[in-house]
């Protein structure tokens, strides 16, 4: 039986670690959320929770909705008038890009692993999308400042690139379970899925900042909670009627974020902080379910997969989806290194395990060790990149 007190002694230190690391990590460069992920693999609680189907649903629930309050923060600091100037540009690399990751990484995988061409497009689609929750903050942490509206742009991508991931991972786990499926359903289902998020997103999110300018509520501190309320809801109802709930939670954000409503400036205060707590829940819950003995036989085809991923499904990716549009070759260098991982592809490395796939323990600790590899060489470098590459806004 645990000792309350014992517990919240843990927790109080596990925050106040993470803290004090974020800031010396900022020094030298490294991303908070390695170190987070790191501390979490330093734990290694895989001896007292036991690997069960329940656990597995825990740590995704628990995952996902720290993703939700991730993605809301982000959103309400995004300013419309931004976005607007890269709107196609971001759409496009969130979906062509991604789709196109997986694909090349997929083929490459087979081919040089001999992995089933649906583990190795499932590979591929877990790790095809950017993570919001590295991308703000790196960007934040490093105070990186990109010409062109580059940042914007990559902001835009990783904040709405995730149901595109998301609907191919489910979509070929589909495939795995139900071999007869038709790919017409598949195709409608993913149609359906964005438009229901788009639809919700921007319903919710016009009904909560009318409620929040008008509303006038007995207690400062209560607005915060309604608006937590909010992004609770446009997550969860959207999901409900079929649509992608953390496209809808992006979507309502950022029409929040830009509209006038009480005690503005608290309340993005608050969401940050909450945000950046969900952040340290997340990454170290995800990193004390994995195993350090587990993860080192996978670092030789996990450090391929990851050489794939960043010199050749991303570069490719990002030259077909940017070909469109008046984009020079270093701002395309840079979009190309800044396709950073996170959270996001382990939070999806816990379907197949909850679907029961085969080889989905294997495919788990690859994205884990992609992930960290992501994190701290693309992470460490993004400033360096964005200053080799002339890309950095004069100050």
């Amino acid at each position: 039986m645990f000792d309350v007190h014992l517990v919240l002694l843990f927790i109080g230190f596990l925050l106040l670690v993470c803290v004090l690391l974020s800031k010396f990590t900022a020094k030298i460069g490294v991303p908070a959320l390695l170190i987070f992920l790191i501390v979490g693999l330093i734990l290694d609680t895989n001896q007292v929770i036991s690997s069960s189907i329940t656990n597995y649903n825990m740590i995704q629930s628990i995952s996902i909705f720290a993703l939700i309050i991730i993605m809301f923060s982000g959103g309400l600091d995004t300013e419309l008038a931004n976005i607007k100037r890269v709107t196609w540009e971001g759409i496009s690399l969130s979906t062509v890009g991604v789709f196109i990751t997986a694909i090349v990484v997929g083929i490459l995988v087979h081919l040089l692993f001999g992995l089933g061409w649906l583990d190795s497009f499932l590979i591929g689609s877990i790790i095809s999308s950017t993570d919001a929750a590295a991308v703000f903050s790196i960007f934040k942490t490093q105070k990186l400042h990109i010409k062109d509206n580059l940042d914007h742009m990559l902001e835009l991508e990783s904040a709405t690139n995730d149901p595109m991931a998301y609907i191919l991972v489910t979509s070929v786990i589909y495939l795995i379970i139900h071999p007869e499926t038709s790919m017409l359903l598949l195709i409608f289902n993913f149609f359906k899925s964005l438009a229901l998020g788009l639809i919700m997103g921007a319903i919710l999110g016009k009904g909560f900042s009318k409620l929040l300018a008008r509303i006038k509520l007995s207690v400062e501190g209560l607005y915060p909670v309604l608006l937590l309320s909010a992004a609770i809801l446009s997550f969860a109802a959207t999901e409900v009627v079929g649509g992608n709930g953390f496209l809808s939670v992006y979507i309502a954000a950022v029409i929040i974020g830009n509209c006038k409503i009480k005690y503005k400036y608290t309340q993005l205060s608050f969401f940050e902080g909450i945000a950046w707590i969900m952040q340290i829940v997340m990454f170290v819950l995800l990193g004390a379910f994995s195993s350090i003995k587990e993860l080192i036989p996978m670092l030789i085809p996990a450090i391929w997969i990851a050489m794939i991923l960043t010199f050749v499904a991303r570069p490719i990716a990002v030259l077909i989806s940017l070909a469109p549009f008046d984009i020079d070759r270093p701002s395309k260098a840079f979009v190309s290194w800044a396709g950073i991982k996170g959270a996001v592809p382990i939070v999806f490395a816990f379907y197949p395990l909850v679907h029961g796939i085969y080889n989905a323990q294997m495919i788990f600790d690859i994205v884990m060790v992609v992930t960290c590899i992501s994190v701290l060489v693309q992470g460490s470098t993004l400033k360096f990149m964005a200053g080799h590459l002339k890309v950095l806004k004069e100050e």
